[in-house]
Order: C-alpha cells, then sequence, then structure tokens
C-alpha cells in the first residue's frame, strides 16, 4: 500500500511538473492533476492540500537534484573564475530540464509563506556555492556580488525561457561575461 502511494505522489509530481512547464501556475490546477493521472480530483487532496503544497513539494524534490549538477560541475572546474563561468553555464544549461522550468514557471506571489520560504532558503543554498569562488577573487562583499551574480543567471534563465530574439548559447555569452567582466563584458 504505501509503495502504491508513493507511485501515485510521483505520478502526481511528475504531471504538475508538465504543467507547470507547459503553461505556468496557472495551469496547476487538482483538476488537470487529476486528469493528467487518472486519478479522482479527492485523491488529490489526499496527497496535497493545496497548489502550494504542490509546489513546496516540487521544490522540496527537483531543486536538489539540479543544485547537485551546478555544485558537481563547480567542482570541476580549477579557478575561481571557472568556478563562476561553471556556475552560471550550467543553470542556464538547465533551462530546458522539466524539473527547472517548473521550479521557474512558479509565481512566489501565488504561494502561501512556507511555500515561499521554501524557495527562498532553495535559492538561497545555490547563492552559497558561488561566494566562496567570488572571496576566492577577492572581492570585499562576496555575498552580495553572489546574490547579485544569481539575478545575471535569472534574468538570463527568463530570456531563455521568453524565446528573446538571441539564441540560449548567446544569452549564456553574455551572462558568463557579465560575470566575469561586469558592465564591460570583458571575461
Amino acid at each position: 500500500m504505501a509503495e502504491h502511494r508513493t507511485m501515485q505522489r510521483d505520478a502526481l509530481l511528475d504531471a504538475a511538473r508538465t504543467l507547470l512547464s507547459e503553461g505556468g501556475t496557472e495551469a496547476l490546477t487538482f483538476p488537470a492533476l487529476a486528469e493528467r493521472t487518472g486519478l479522482a480530483r479527492s485523491s488529490v487532496y489526499e496527497y496535497f492540500r493545496s497548489r502550494a503544497a504542490v509546489v513546496e513539494e516540487l521544490c522540496t524534490v527537483d531543486f536538489p537534484v539540479w543544485a547537485a549538477e551546478v555544485a558537481a560541475a563547480m567542482a570541476a572546474a580549477a579557478t575561481p573564475e571557472a568556478r563562476i563561468e561553471a556556475y552560471v553555464r550550467t543553470q542556464l544549461a538547465l533551462v530546458g530540464d522539466r524539473r527547472h522550468r517548473a521550479v521557474v514557471a512558479i509565481s512566489a506571489s501565488e504561494l502561501d509563506d512556507g511555500a515561499r520560504e521554501k524557495i527562498r532558503a532553495s535559492h538561497g543554498g545555490l547563492v552559497a556555492m558561488v561566494v566562496a569562488a567570488l572571496g576566492d577573487l577577492g572581492h570585499r562583499s562576496p555575498r552580495l556580488a553572489a546574490m547579485l551574480l544569481q539575478g545575471v543567471v535569472d534574468a538570463a534563465v527568463r530570456r531563455i525561457e521568453l524565446g528573446a530574439a538571441e539564441q540560449p548559447g548567446e544569452i549564456a555569452e553574455a551572462a558568463v561575461a557579465m560575470a566575469l567582466g561586469g558592465v564591460a563584458g570583458r571575461p
């Protein structure tokens, strides 16, 4: 029975990822989850009390997976500059990943405080990965610089997600240049 419940919960989370990546937060409804999984709508409520609870669970399950990919890429880099570049490039490479698209699609204003806090904590963990590299470069305020760097990454993610005029590779190059060379754009 417990295995069956785990399978149903996993199916609901998978359906939520698809709905979020295809249609954003508006698409994530309990009727849509029920339809995608073949469960009765009342069954969906047995697993999750709200949309925010679904989102919170997705953050708990999915964020660590792609954060680990960012950490692995950074660990493989030899210099602080290469670690920063890996931090930026890996996040942008993950834009096409359904887990990433689902989390990006979430609008924090529609979520309860618990879900918003879960997202903030997850992003805080991601930002913490690059603080040491910025410190190794001798940055006077590595924590602040890391938060601003994540802002550049987030802007590049949005640009890729929106299907901007530039190709994803061009956006990634510009984001890396901004991360390493500031507004002068020199890596």
